[in-house]
């Protein structure tokens, strides 16, 4: 049904994250969106003040509002098993290629060109590479949060995420584990305290 779309993105709010572990808190596609959205923001501000950048600050947010959608149809499929291996991993992005086809066909016909570009994976590397960092950098605030909470299943996510971002050797990202991410451990009252 043309028009669909929307109804269907209402429902990201139902779909969890981190099937495979036992979270305090369980965490939605809509949720980490949001976060990843905001830190997308933020790593291109960085990007284009600080390291000379000239990214489309816009287009990566909105490219990292969209980023799960495919998951209502595909559900989120852990990363231990998206990236077991080459085979798997293709197969998954065809998986996640046939969905974005069928949900761009839930949006009315005159509008399907403003959300191509969102739901496709970006051509822009920039934006890429910017939008996947947010991503990781969403899910090791979410390990944090779980290890603060005093679940321990987290703590090799945490490490393995952490690694991850490092060795993709974005200046943007080390700027937000350099000068942001130690925030992530304080308490409200610490955060709120005036300094």
């Amino acid at each position: 049904m043309s028009g669909s779309f929307f109804a269907l993105c209402s429902r990201m709010k139902y779909i969890n994250r981190w099937g495979l572990m036992r979270n305090s808190r369980e965490e939605n596609i809509a949720e980490h969106s949001l976060e990843t959205a905001i830190i997308t923001h933020l790593l291109c501000e960085l990007r284009n003040r600080r390291f000379g950048g000239c990214i489309n600050a816009e287009k990566a947010v909105l490219t990292a509002i969209y980023h799960d959608v495919p998951e209502i149809i595909t559900g989120d499929l852990p990363t231990p098993v998206k990236y077991y291996d080459p085979e798997i991993r293709d197969a998954y992005k065809r998986v996640e290629n046939a969905a974005c086809e069928k949900l761009l066909s839930c949006i009315p016909e005159d509008l399907r060109e403003g959300y191509c570009e969102v739901l496709n994976e970006p051509e822009d590397e920039d934006i890429r590479e910017i939008v996947k960092a947010a991503d990781k950098l969403s899910a090791l605030i979410k390990c944090i949060e779980e290890r603060r909470s005093g679940n321990t299943d987290f703590e090799e996510a945490e490490k393995s995420t952490l690694e991850s971002i490092r060795r993709m050797g974005l200046k943007e990202a080390d700027a937000f584990l350099a000068e942001i991410l130690p925030s992530y451990y304080l308490t409200l009252d610490e955060l709120t305290e005036d300094r």
